[in-house]
């Protein structure tokens, strides 16, 4: 099948031929890095470069410069990083060819690759490939997804902490004291019978062992739920009545001016969005239509899917007309609360440069737990923005049940670690469930070896073919 830039082969996950495939961007841009690897990649492109005997007799981790060649037809002035086998990011030969930027030159250069017989890569065929060749576990392999999709910096060290080893090396850690009460068990069992002792004689052997990664496995199963706040972050709706300063604060939270701002009530009609990082927590927040009694068709529809999105959010910023009068907003935001009793909600008081709140208003929500988390600004001075963000921060997390990341500690980055934690604790809680039955050691066994096998999935070492080429697909083509 024929791809975009003249490719005829798709290949498969665990072919070894050669594969090409940008690693940045087709945009314009300085630079393009297209990236090559597999068996025989280095005399294929030898065939199409300008001193094809230099790249051949080229050692591992150095650079050499030329010209890619179509015959007598020049394609661009590159430099090629050689990379030799093992010492490489797939664990065969590879190279990175560094062309010039943009739409044009990155095509050609994959165009004339591909004619010299590279095929397209796949979807993270160069990540499967180095999980294949030892270099990464597939907690690295998931760490360099995150990495590519981080949405703020602490994300990005969650992801990094992972990419080093640090999940991968508490998991192998785990799985050697089931091991070491397997052992045991193994050896009770194979010489119970020469020493005159049963099974059932016995006390479960290695029951330490177990507990104790029963406790680490419970810790990485608690992890899961910041790394995934960290992760994928959360949805803060601003809200309020028109002309509350919704706009205002939407612009002011996004350091740009996006949303229309008018004294016109009505003047949002649609709900906009843009990410914003609070403390590290990648925040979608958006800014929706006044609520009020809709003046015609365009607002009551832009009114119903404000609605709609309160109902998603993991935060609502319910914000006061502080200079429409004390009383009439505190009682206001009481029937608003009351109708959205399920959901966070941090009352904003803006304005505060023209009146301050009342006395004692921010005690009027204490029913949402939102009481300590009252704040008053001004969208016009920047007054309070401080304190709203941390107010932010904190409520996030309680919704949560988190506190923030120890980036020291091992974590689970993925939905399919935390399903696999959640079976080994299952497996490892019905061994020691057994054995406080009284239930013999060889009925027990099964369930330690249940729990190994969950945390061999997590690292790859057991894994099926469909798995990894599920997994390996969502990543980018260049990876």
């Amino acid at each position: 099948m024929a791809n975009l830039f003249g490719g005829q082969n798709e290949g498969f996950y665990g072919d070894e031929g050669p594969i090409a495939a940008c690693a940045t961007a087709l945009a314009e841009s300085a630079l393009t890095l297209v990236r090559v690897s597999g068996r025989g990649c280095v005399d294929l492109l030898a065939g199409c470069f300008s001193r094809p005997e230099t790249l051949r007799k080229a050692a591992g981790n150095s650079v050499v410069y030329g010209w890619l060649v179509d015959g007598g037809n020049r394609i661009d002035e590159v430099l090629i990083s050689v990379y030799r086998a093992p010492k490489s990011y797939t664990g065969e030969d590879s190279m990175d060819i560094s062309c010039h930027g943009g739409l044009a030159a990155g095509r050609a250069v994959l165009q004339t690759l591909y004619k010299h017989g590279f095929r397209p890569a796949l979807r993270g065929e160069f990540s499967f490939r180095a999980f294949l060749n030892g270099k990464i576990d597939l907690t690295r392999a998931e760490a360099v997804l995150e990495m590519v999709s981080a949405k703020s910096d602490t994300g990005r060290g969650r992801a990094v902490a992972r990419l080093s080893g640090v999940l991968e090396q508490e998991i192998r850690h785990i799985s050697k004291l089931f091991f070491d009460s397997l052992t045991e068990i193994e050896l009770l069992l194979d010489y119970s019978e020469l020493d005159g002792v049963t099974a059932d004689d016995e006390a479960m052997p290695g029951r330490e062992a177990v507990e104790e990664a029963l406790s680490r496995l419970r810790r990485l199963e608690r992890s899961y739920h910041a790394e995934k706040l960290y992760r994928d972050g959360a949805l803060a709706v601003i809200a309020g009545k028109p002309n509350a300063g919704k706009s205002s604060l939407f612009n002011l939270l996004l350091r740009e001016e996006r949303s229309i701002i008018s004294e016109i009530p009505g003047t949002t009609r649609d709900w906009i969005e843009g990410w914003i990082s609070i403390e590290g927590i990648p925040v979608r927040l958006a800014d929706t239509a006044g609520l009020r009694d809709p003046g015609d068709v365009l607002e009551r529809l832009g009114i119903e899917r404000s609605f709609s999105l309160l109902d998603e959010a993991d935060l609502v910023i319910l914000v006061l007309d502080g200079a429409s009068g004390g009383d009439e907003v505190i009682a206001g935001a009481e029937d608003f609360i009351k109708e959205w009793k399920d959901s966070p909600i941090l009352p904003v008081w803006n304005k505060a440069d023209l009146a301050p709140p009342p006395h004692g208003a921010d005690h009027f929500c204490a029913a949402n737990f939102c009481a300590a988390n009252f704040c008053a600004i001004s969208t016009k001075t920047g007054d309070g923005l401080n304190q709203l963000y941390e107010r932010i921060a904190r409520i996030l997390e309680k919704t949560a049940g988190v506190a923030a990341p120890d980036l020291s500690c091992a974590a689970l980055g993925s939905d399919r670690q935390k399903t696999l934690i959640d079976a080994a604790i299952s497996y490892a809680e019905n061994a020691l469930a057994m054995h406080d039955e009284g239930l013999p050691a060889d009925l027990i066994a099964p369930s330690l070896r249940e729990a190994v096998n969950c945390l061999g999935e997590i690292t790859g070492e057991v894994s099926t073919y469909d798995i990894l080429e599920s997994m390996f697909s969502r990543f980018c083509v260049g990876k």
